[in-house]
C-alpha cells in the first residue's frame, strides 16, 4: 500500500481529532467495527432465515446467490461441517441472506421463501436442494425445474406461478440486497460476516474453525 501525503495527513487529522475529544484511534476503529456488527445483525425487509440458538456467542451471516457456483460448492463441502460441529451443538447461530446476482437467482430465492414461509430449517433444506440441482435449473429450463421442485415441496402449480410473480417479495429481496451493498459493502458472493467481521469468497472449514474457536474462547 502506498502512503500518500494526503492519506498521511488524513491519518494525522484523525489522530488529532481523537485526542481532542478524548478518544484513541483504536477506540474509533473498535466502535466502527461494533457499528458494522450491529448493521449486520438487524434484518431489514425480510425476516432472517437462521439455524442455531438466537443467543449463541457467535453468529455467522452468509450472503449468497442461488446461481453462484462458489456458493453451491461451499454449501456442499464446507457448510455440512460447520453445521455438525457448531450449529447442531448450539455453539453458533447461522443466518442465510439472499444476494441474487441475476433474475434466475432471485427466482430461486423467491421459491425458497414461498416454500419455507418462516420455517428456518425448512428454508435451509430448500436452498440445499436448489444448490445441489443448480446446473439443472440454471442452465436448462429454469421455470419448469423450479415448478417441479415447488411441487415436490407441496406447492400447487398455481402457487408456484404466484410465487414467481410476487412483485412485493421481489422488491423486498432487492431492498435487502441494496442495503447489503450500500451499507455492508457486499459486492460478491459468497460473503460472510462472523460477529460482524467480513470474510469474502469461498473459505475453508479450517479457516472458519480457527475464527469461530477464537471467538468462543474470548
Amino acid at each position: 500500500m502506498i502512503i500518500t501525503r494526503r492519506a498521511f495527513t488524513a491519518a494525522l487529522s484523525l489522530t488529532g481529532l481523537a485526542a481532542l475529544i478524548g478518544l484513541s484511534p483504536l477506540r474509533l476503529i473498535t466502535e466502527a467495527m461494533a457499528q458494522t456488527a450491529a448493521d449486520v445483525a438487524k434484518p431489514q425487509s425480510l425476516p432472517d432465515m437462521a439455524l442455531g440458538p438466537q443467543n449463541a456467542p457467535v453468529t455467522i451471516t452468509e450472503y449468497a446467490s442461488m446461481t453462484c457456483p462458489h456458493c453451491a460448492n461451499f454449501n456442499d463441502t464446507v457448510f455440512p461441517k460447520i453445521k455438525s460441529e457448531y450449529i447442531d451443538t448450539g455453539k453458533i447461530r447461522y443466518v442465510f441472506r439472499e444476494f441474487p446476482l441475476d433474475i434466475k437467482a432471485a427466482a430461486g430465492s423467491m421459491l425458497a421463501r414461498c416454500i419455507a414461509k418462516d420455517d428456518g430449517p425448512k428454508y435451509f433444506a430448500v436452498i440445499d436442494l436448489l444448490f445441489r440441482q443448480q446446473n439443472d435449473w440454471v442452465m436448462k429450463n429454469t421455470t419448469e425445474t423450479l415448478t417441479r421442485i415447488g411441487k415436490q415441496a407441496g406447492l400447487s402449480q398455481q402457487q408456484v406461478e404466484d410465487c414467481l410473480k410476487d412483485q412485493a417479495l421481489l422488491d423486498k429481496i432487492a431492498a435487502d440486497q441494496k442495503y447489503a451493498n450500500d451499507v455492508l459493502k457486499v459486492n460478491s458472493t459468497p460473503t460472510f460476516f462472523i460477529n460482524g467481521e467480513m470474510l469474502k469468497g469461498e473459505t475453508s472449514f479450517d479457516e472458519f474453525s480457527k475464527r469461530i474457536n477464537s471467538l468462543l474462547k474470548s
